[in-house]
């Protein structure tokens, strides 16, 4: 069923994502955080001290900070001392939870505004090595791991996540080929959108001082619209010989932010907020490991069963583009109309801060739905270790 009580997203901002190693790597999971809530904040024209509870989703945990980063969020974005806090991890999909579990505190009485959001700085993810706090043996060779790419491998199915978009290419009969295309369709979509000016309204700029002066950076940094198919056909397969994933179908290492502020029927009243949309379903739906990609599927099935929608209701439909593969798989599984999927590109293009992600699609698509692009729409991701997430919006 849909939510009984009314909850609307009231504010809705992001940061440009900045590619792996690129302009965004010396600032902090819990820097980049602070600024998109500040300006979501500013975007829902609601002080800080008005905020009930600050939900931040953050996967890597890759800052210095990282064990206080909700708190520190919100109290560098002007929350009050009295004001809980709480990081929450559901890998990809975190940016979407942050917002249930807002919505779980509005509708249960606890809060009448939450300042929620994601945030990633996937460049910051350190080495690690294992067990020598307590010392090492004469001879030994201690080795440097590498978190980050230690994190990409489930390790209870010992799965690699592009091996599971793999499983689902052989599965769902798709070609390197068709990867290739929609890799290829990211990009170009991305490169339309930001021309057109639809990121605009959700993207808040960062100053970053360089050898030029002072410049904002506020245009997303991984996407490649120079792309071409031939270029794409060239790429080596990473993962598994003659296999479909390639570092030109898979979403992008990147950092980056996005927040938004959600509240109830009440607060809109109280403090003279103006509702973007309304959320109206959520799901959240364990799938195999093995097959992860394939989560937004039922997740999708089982928000819009609840909302009494249907995808055909739906005007935009986003999917987090983990991989082309595993993109395809849940367009192919749902029957989904490209012109009203994905429409502004994707994480192929965009990027993938994996925290963020969520929370990005949501500001995306609640921007879209008020510049009249859209009346309902859904949003998703598929979560490594087998789960997917979707979130249901309308106009409000």
């Amino acid at each position: 069923m849909a939510l009984r009580s009314a909850v609307y997203i009231v504010g809705a901002k992001r940061t440009a994502f900045g590619t792996f190693g690129g302009t965004l790597k010396s600032h902090s999971a819990t820097d980049l955080s602070v600024i998109s809530s500040i300006a979501a904040l500013q975007h829902a024209k609601i002080s800080g001290d008005k905020v009930d509870s600050v939900i931040v989703g953050n996967v890597c945990q890759s800052s210095t900070d990282a064990a206080y980063l909700a708190r520190h969020v919100g109290l560098k974005s002007g929350t009050r001392i009295d004001t809980p806090a709480l990081t929450i991890n559901r890998l990809c999909g975190s940016g979407f939870q942050s917002v249930i579990n807002g919505v779980h505190e509005i509708v249960l009485g606890e809060a009448k505004v939450v300042l929620a959001g994601g945030t990633e700085n996937m460049s910051q993810a350190p080495y690690a090595v294992r067990d020598v706090r307590w010392g090492t043996k004469l001879g030994s060779d201690p080795k440097l791991e590498d978190t980050l790419w230690s994190a990409l491998t489930d390790s209870y199915s010992n799965t690699p996540m592009a091996i599971t978009a793999e499983n689902l290419g052989s599965k769902y009969g798709i070609t390197r080929e068709q990867c290739d295309e929609f890799a290829l369709l990211s990009q170009k979509r991305w490169d339309a959108a930001n021309q057109a000016g639809r990121f605009k309204d959700e993207i808040v700029g960062i100053p970053i001082k360089s050898k030029k002066g002072v410049v904002n950076f506020e245009i997303d940094e991984h996407p490649k619209p120079q792309t071409t198919l031939e270029g794409l056909a060239k790429l080596p397969p990473v993962f598994k010989k003659d296999g479909m994933v390639t570092a030109g179908g898979a979403s992008g290492i990147s950092d980056g932010a996005a927040s938004l502020v959600i509240a109830s029927e009440q607060a809109v009243k109280e403090y003279h907020l103006t509702p973007l949309v309304r959320i109206v379903s959520y799901a959240v739906f364990g799938v195999e490991p093995g097959l992860m990609g394939i989560g937004p599927a039922p997740a999708i099935r089982l928000a819009l069963e609840r909302a009494g929608r249907t995808l055909k209701d739906m005007d935009l439909v986003e999917v987090n583009e983990a991989f082309a593969a595993q993109f395809l798989a849940v367009e192919k599984e749902l029957g989904l109309d490209r012109n009203k999927t994905n429409v502004s590109g994707g994480a192929i293009a965009l990027g993938h801060p994996l925290a963020a992600s969520g929370a990005r699609i949501l500001a995306h698509l609640t921007h879209q739905i008020v510049n009249g692009f859209a009346k309902q729409a859904v949003g998703s991701a598929c979560i490594g270790g087998g789960q997917g997430i979707a979130v249901v919006l309308e106009k409000a």
